[in-house]
Order: C-alpha cells, then sequence, then structure tokens
C-alpha cells in the first residue's frame, strides 16, 4: 500500500465514490442478468468495460498492477481475479463470481457479487447465502467506535457456524482515490482488535468463503486465485462509509 496512514473522506468525497459504486452496481446487476449457459466471460468481459465507459467511468483493475482485463469473473472453485477468456464459458450449475471496479472523477467503486448459473447445487446455493449474509453481518459492525477486529469477526463467526471456511490470503480493504488503501478489513479475527472505525472511513468489504479447505493456489497464468483442493467458492463485496447515522452502502445493487 502507498501510505499506512487511513485516509478519511469529506461528504463531497463520499458523494464521488457513491457514482463511481452506482456504475459498479449497474455493471453487475447487468453481468448477473448475463449470466446463462454458453455465455463466454469474454463476452461479459467487453459488457462490463463498455456499460462503465458509457457511464462515464473508466475500469479501475485494467492495468492494476498489470491485470490485463476490466473484470475479474471466477468460476466455481476459482476464488478471485479470475480471467475472462473466449474459451471459458458458462455452463449450467456453475456459479460465477463478478468483481468489477470503476474509477469515476479520481474515485473508485469497487463491488462483487456471486451468482448461480441456471439451477446449481444445495451445497453451492447455500454458500451464496451464507457468503451474502456474512458480508451484511460485517456491514452491520461498520460503525463508529468498533474496531476492524469487529467485522472480522461477525464474518468469521457466521461462515464457521455453518460449516464453511472463510479465505485468509485475501482481505477487504480501504478505498477511495486508490483501488487499496488502509485498513486492510479481514474475514477473520477477534472483536476489539484493529483499527478504531471512524465517520469518514469508507471500507470495502468482501467475504470470499469455501466449501473446504481455505488453503489456496494461483494458477499459471498468475492472477487466478483457485481452492486447493477443488472445493467451491463465494465472494460478496460492497463499499461501505462509516457515518455518524451507520454504516451506509455505497454500491447497493
Amino acid at each position: 500500500m502507498p501510505s499506512k496512514k487511513i485516509k478519511l473522506k469529506a461528504p463531497w468525497e463520499i458523494e464521488l465514490l457513491r457514482r463511481a459504486n452506482n456504475i459498479v452496481a449497474e455493471v453487475l446487476l447487468r453481468l448477473a442478468e448475463e449470466s446463462k449457459p454458453g455465455v463466454s466471460t469474454w463476452d461479459l468481459e467487453v459488457l462490463a468495460d463498455t456499460l462503465c465507459r458509457k457511464r462515464g467511468g473508466r475500469p479501475a483493475f485494467k492495468g492494476y498492477r498489470g491485470y490485463p482485463h476490466a473484470l475479474c469473473v471466477s468460476i466455481n472453485e476459482e476464488i478471485i481475479h479470475g480471467m475472462p477468456r473466449e474459451d471459458k464459458v458458462l455452463k449450467e450449475g456453475d456459479i460465477v463470481s463478478f468483481d468489477f471496479g470503476v474509477e469515476y472523477e479520481g474515485y473508485i467503486g469497487d463491488a462483487a457479487l456471486t451468482v448461480a448459473v441456471g439451477k446449481t447445487s444445495e451445497l453451492a446455493e447455500k454458500l451464496m447465502k451464507v457468503t451474502e449474509e456474512a458480508l451484511y453481518i460485517g456491514i452491520d459492525k461498520a460503525r463508529v467506535g468498533n474496531r476492524v477486529g469487529d467485522i472480522s469477526a461477525a464474518i468469521q463467526r457466521h461462515v464457521e457456524r455453518h460449516g464453511f471456511s472463510v479465505i485468509r490470503d485475501f482481505v477487504g480493504h480501504g478505498i477511495g482515490r486508490e483501488l487499496h488503501e488502509p485498513p486492510e478489513v479481514p474475514n477473520f479475527g477477534k472483536p476489539g482488535k484493529g483499527p478504531r472505525l471512524q465517520a469518514g472511513m469508507v471500507l470495502a468489504i468482501e467475504p470470499m468463503v469455501v466449501t473446504g479447505s481455505p488453503k489456496v493456489k494461483v494458477l499459471d497464468d498468475k492472477w487466478t486465485a483457485v481452492t486447493e483442493d477443488g472445493g467451491l467458492a463465494a465472494h460478496f463485496e460492497h463499499s461501505v462509509a462509516i457515518t455518524a447515522r451507520g454504516p451506509e452502502i455505497l454500491s447497493k445493487i
């Protein structure tokens, strides 16, 4: 990270972050609608890039640390950073995670969701449900006076109560003018630990949850992270502003 200092955002900055995240939310909703058997992940890449630019945004992931695409699209055992390809085609029963970021007037929005392609297994449905629930349980702890660990512990507790595991190799983060800012927001930890939450902080909270072991391996493309044991993975994320009134989801669909 460029700086270890947490950057508090002014109300006008949060408004620009909201606008960036509005674009993210619209793109994710459209991607979910288009997630059908036979659709290639490259088609979804083109769609995300085109919609983003039509709204006046720039795909924030493209070129970031050398990542070559606008969209991260991860299928089944792929956890995060899945790369779109023409020969990577959605099939009935898959679950697919979309992670997308937008830069708008110098500020960055970031969110993710996982959807089923047609009818999927009961295990996959439960995994998606628990992961999304964990996100909102974590968001509820994003309140002035709490600590980052309160978010982390709440997510971990909910996930493990349902027999799943949280990924530890990748974590949430602060967000603003830069895609990754302090503080890190792990999906595991102890309540009462970590930086204290203040009004003006904006966090990308993003539980990544798997059906089996949380051990990760990265494929030869140097980006796609998959479960070591082949278990399914789900990923949900929102950008959240911490305010005196409570957490405000900027990327709500």
